[in-house]
């Protein structure tokens, strides 16, 4: 037997197979609370309460019996004024109201017990459950049935109230953790608020991020959960690790991944003492937490990112500006230091010889010095952009030759070969700058090359592009700083003989910048280096043949 409310049900080979036990599914029938289904990712029952006005317990089921007694009394005297029809309605009324305020089971009850009342009551022969008359078995059925559908309709919208109710709710605690979220300007803060929004639900929530190895600082030692995190976010799902716990505790794996990153998991376990009534968690709702999470993370890691890109530039604005100073402080200088040392080695040519060589290494040493403040005072320019391009259309054996013949000095211990294949185009660039790079790359090959070392030009098309590339033979760039090369104040071998602060290919990919172009870096099986730099063809001016016999 089993107690329901006040009246006793027998149960007779019954066998429940379903996660919520029978005597869980009666107790929260009598005590009217809604089991809205199981919760999909526990297990366990989702369990709503009536609302506040609801009579729990015995007590309802007695105060609908007094209510049905009461209108039986009342509506006794009245037999004789009132068709039977009527005195149903009263019946029907009573229903209504118990199922509206009382529930589902004392609505039920109200109903069954209604049709016994009214026919042992109301319906010839008084005082017994006999029926003369067929047509009554009608409204006893009618009965039934109307009072059982109005309570089930009325305890159905109230079911719908309180479940509209609780999303609510639900979405009124997601806008607060999105409204708090919005507002954390660290990792630690976003941990904290995912902490407390879950702990309302008893659950523990530990957020952990991956590093830059795509491993977890945290998790290090828990060989197992950490499998999962990286399973959840390759399989861009959530896990149930439930089973790890040894107390049957729920416990979820949450990814927090967006289209271009991952940044790493949320662990939710459930804490000890679980009770039926508290708030559940789903999918969608750990979905939404996610996606609110990574928003966040998203958020910070594009402010730091743009606060480091502001230091940088910062940075890069203030050395540019100090270099240009410098620059124009040191040069005048060393401009009136190379002529004086010029002139001292002319006049002491024929005199003495000793005197002649040291103004010559004085003036040597004073031009590469004037060079390099060249090449700083250029690059600052260059950040600054205020170097205006002066295009015009003009052939590459042009600024090819002008660079050689400036480099002559220097290229006396290396035979050059230059090939510019037949057919090439006007350029449109600026001549003095292109032929500071020629001059840069042609001098830095001369530098890293052997005495005898060949250095080959070769000018060609390559589909839209006109390239020029400087070949030499000697001990090349390393591979795996072909990138830093190109960054100011960076050199192949920081401990290198040759002088120089690391300026030339700084400048020279800076001024391919500006003409639209790029400049490439190849390392030869057979050894050495291949410099080229590839300037756009754009749409050059037609050359009109020279008429014969012109001078």
């Amino acid at each position: 037997m089993v107690k329901f409310g006040c009246a006793d049900i027998a149960v007779v080979n019954v066998q429940v197979r379903a996660p919520i036990k029978l005597t869980t599914f009666l107790h929260n029938f009598c005590t009217e609370k809604r089991i809205l289904g199981v919760n999909e990712l526990s297990g366990k029952p989702v369990v709503l309460g009536m609302p506040s006005n609801t009579k729990f317990g015995a007590s309802s089921y007695v105060f609908a019996i007094f209510i049905l007694a009461f209108v039986t009394l009342a509506s006794t005297p009245l037999l004789h004024y009132l068709d039977l029809a009527n005195i149903v309605m009263v019946f029907l009324l009573v229903v209504f109201l118990v199922a509206f305020k009382l529930g589902r089971g004392p609505a039920i009850m109200s109903a069954v017990l209604a049709v016994a009342l009214f026919d042992v009551f109301f319906v010839p022969p008084r005082f017994s459950f006999a029926v003369h008359d067929a047509q009554y078995l009608v409204t006893f059925f009618v009965m039934l049935g109307v009072g059982l559908t109005t309570a089930h309709l009325t305890t159905r919208l109230q079911q719908q109230a309180l479940e509209a109710d609780n999303r609510e709710q639900d979405t009124h605690r997601l806008y607060e953790l999105a409204r708090d979220l919005a507002g954390a300007s660290s990792i630690d803060i976003v941990e904290e608020v995912v902490k407390k929004y879950f702990a309302s639900q008893e659950y523990q929530a530990s957020l952990h991020l991956m590093n830059a190895d795509g491993n977890f600082t945290a998790l290090k030692f828990d060989v197992l959960t950490q499998g999962l995190a990286h399973s959840a976010l390759q399989q861009d799902s959530l896990v149930n690790i439930s089973q790890l716990s040894p107390d049957g505790r729920q416990g979820y794996v949450i990814p927090i991944k967006s289209i271009a990153k991952q940044y790493g998991v949320l662990l939710l376990n459930e804490e000890p003492g679980y009770q039926e009534d508290r708030l559940s968690v789903d999918q969608r709702q750990l979905a939404a937490v996610a996606d609110l999470v990574l928003i966040a993370l998203e958020r910070l890691h594009y402010v730091e990112l743009a606060q480091t890109k502001q230091v940088e530039i910062a940075s890069e604005r203030l050395r540019s500006s100090i270099l240009s100073a410098l620059s124009h402080d040191l040069r005048t200088p060393l401009t009136g230091l190379v002529g004086m040392s010029d002139a001292l080695a002319i006049s002491t040519e024929a005199k003495d010889a000793k005197i002649h060589d040291s103004a010559s290494a004085i003036r040597e040493q004073a031009r590469t010095m004037n060079n390099l403040l060249s090449n700083l005072l250029d690059m600052a320019r260059l950040h600054a952009g205020k170097v205006e391009l002066r295009k015009e259309w003009q052939l590459f054996e042009d600024v090819v030759g002008a660079s050689l013949k400036l480099l002559k000095p220097a290229l006396s211990h290396h035979p050059i070969t230059v090939q510019l294949d037949a057919g090439l185009p006007l350029v449109n660039f600026d001549a003095v700058l292109i032929e500071r790079v020629l001059c840069n790359l042609i001098e830095n090959a001369s530098k890293y090359s052997s005495a005898g070392q060949s250095i080959e030009i070769h000018g060609f098309l390559s589909n839209e592009y006109a390239c020029i590339s400087v070949r030499d033979h000697g001990q090349g760039f390393p591979v795996d700083q072909q990138e830093r090369l190109f960054q100011m104040f960076s050199r192949g071998d920081a401990e290198s003989k040759q002088p120089g602060v690391g300026m030339g290919l700084a400048i020279c990919k800076a001024i391919m910048d500006a003409h639209g172009g790029k400049i490439l870096i190849d390392t030869p099986s057979d050894g050495g280096s291949i410099v080229t730099i590839v300037l756009p063809i754009g749409t050059p001016p037609e050359i009109q043949p020279e008429p014969e016999g012109a001078l």
